[in-house]
């Protein structure tokens, strides 16, 4: 519900798209303090990994000797990456890591998020130009994903582990230049050894300006798929337009996703968008999404209606055509087929509050499913039919509940400290993806800009993972995006 669909209408385009590798090509290697042996590093396009060989003999004391893989990176920024040493080592204080430093020189003021061979995780920093490096150290050994962020002259670390959400290991104030290098770095400890680490999941985010654009003008998007078996992204898509919510195809070959107003089919092969005629309904939010059979869409188009915009749901061709006008009544907000595609499921307001509701496929009365206080949103059928799960405030959060198909038998699903938000069934029933935002952002609002987590869970229930740390929120994964085999799911983030 309360898409921003608008806000893409007042983006002026500068370049259009971007091939999905041109967020890699400014990295560039480079030894810093000469150490004895040379470095290098290799980026495997396919799966977008960075392979880092270095040596060094210290990030420490007054200089610095390590290998660093780095880009300029202006203003406030966040830089994150899954990594891991290969091979056993020579010295169990081998360091990888993320740098921010201000210059390349084996002296300058930095801080890095290090990993030690031997499982120590660090704050690592020097104040002043040929300074004493200081430390602050983390309780969590060996995290598989790191973290850091500058925020005006504010520098943060974070770390996970086990794909449990980020866990602060401090932050520290330093005088930097507003261009900084940003990076991967890799040190051996002994100036005799080359050591070498994988770098994934590399992504520099920027975010927002709070006085520039109000957390709301439209960012800049990456389509992303990810495999939730290996944890591996992909950015497929890159592009200075707005986009939001991608569906997955029921045979598996394109994406649709909406961008001002309009809906678009993404060849997964040719890796390029082209736009789907849907008529007059030329103001789709990012409430979408194709029936099982595979032959038709559900859309949310905004219309002009007794006196105030509001959003109609209606059904069209998945090849484009004609809509036909499905809820009688605005404003609704399509989430879910039933999988005999015999239903539609939506979140509606009405007489001031938010509801699920559903209604025939062909149009009619709808039925009214929640009625709690608040806001119950998202609602999507199991694959089986049996539950329709949705998103509701009534416990005090935001949290993932699930209920029969006639309402009855509500339940909730999650309860933890964060603000739960559209769990999607996958295809093979095992498992629920949903987007998470942290405890202080309001349980009501699903905003732009935000640091947010996707995560899974168990359908039978179980422990949640985070599977995916990311700048994004509203037009993220809004929709169904589960690959027919259950294997991946596509989403969108944002960086300015």
């Amino acid at each position: 519900m309360k898409k921003y669909w608008f806000f893409a209408a007042l983006f002026i385009l500068i370049n259009g798209s971007m091939q999905a590798q041109q967020m890699f090509q400014n990295y560039s290697g480079v030894d810093v303090g000469n150490p004895k042996l040379t470095g290098n590093f290799q980026f495997d396009k396919k799966n977008q990994q960075f392979i880092l060989e270095g040596a060094g003999y210290n990030t420490w004391f007054e200089r610095d000797e390590f290998y660093f893989v780095s880009q300029e990176a202006e203003g406030d920024f966040i830089l994150s990456a899954n990594l891991k040493f290969l091979g056993e080592g020579a010295d169990p204080h081998r360091k990888i890591g993320l740098m921010i430093r201000n210059s390349k020189n084996e002296d300058a003021v930095y801080m890095d998020g290090a990993i030690h061979g031997d499982g120590l995780a660090s704050l690592q920093y020097r104040t002043t130009k040929g300074g004493e490096t200081r430390e602050i150290a983390s309780a969590i050994e060996a995290p598989q994903f790191v973290q850091v962020e500058r925020a005006g002259n504010e520098f943060i670390f974070r770390v996970s582990n086990n794909g449990r959400p980020l866990v602060e290991v401090g932050r520290v104030t330093l005088e930097m230049a507003s261009s900084v290098f940003a990076g991967m770095f890799i040190c051996s400890h002994n100036e005799d050894v080359i050591e070498k680490a994988m770098f994934w999941n590399v992504r520099i985010e920027k975010p927002a300006q709070k006085d520039v654009d109000g957390y709301q003008s439209p960012s800049p998007s990456r389509l992303e798929i990810l495999n939730i078996e290996t944890g591996n992204r992909n950015v497929v898509f890159e592009t200075n337009q707005h986009i939001e919510a991608p569906n997955w195809s029921r045979n598996g070959n394109f994406l649709v996703y909406n961008s001002d107003g309009k809906l678009y089919h993404f060849d997964l092969k040719k890796r390029v968008p082209k736009e789907i005629d849907t008529d007059f309904a030329s103001s789709n939010n990012n409430d979408h999404g194709i029936s099982f059979d595979g032959k038709t869409m559900a859309i949310s188009h905004h219309t002009e209606e007794n006196g105030r915009r509001q959003s109609i749901i209606y059904t069209v061709p998945l090849e484009g055509g004609i809509p036909r006008r499905i809820t009688p009544n605005g404003p609704s907000y399509w989430h879910g087929w039933s999988p005999d595609d015999k239903w539609l499921v939506y979140c509606a307001e009405r007489n001031g509050n938010y509801d699920v509701y559903k209604i025939s496929a062909g149009g009619g009365e709808e039925i009214r499913l929640t009625t709690a206080d608040g806001l119950d949103d998202g609602p999507e059928y199991s694959p089986d039919g049996k539950y329709i799960y949705f998103n509701s405030v009534r416990s005090g959060k935001m949290e993932i509940w699930r209920m029969n198909p006639d309402g009855t038998g509500q339940e909730q699903v999650t309860n933890d400290a964060f603000q739960n938000w559209f769990a999607h069934p996958s295809p093979d029933g095992k498992w629920l993806i949903m987007i998470s935002y942290l405890p202080e952002v309001p349980a009501g609002s699903h905003p732009h800009n935000q640091r947010v987590m996707l995560r899974l869970m168990p359908a039978r229930g179980g422990d949640i993972k985070t599977v995916a740390f990311l700048y994004g929120g509203q037009g993220t994964i809004n929709v169904p995006s589960w690959s027919p085999d259950s294997k991946k799911v596509a989403f969108v983030s944002y960086t300015y």
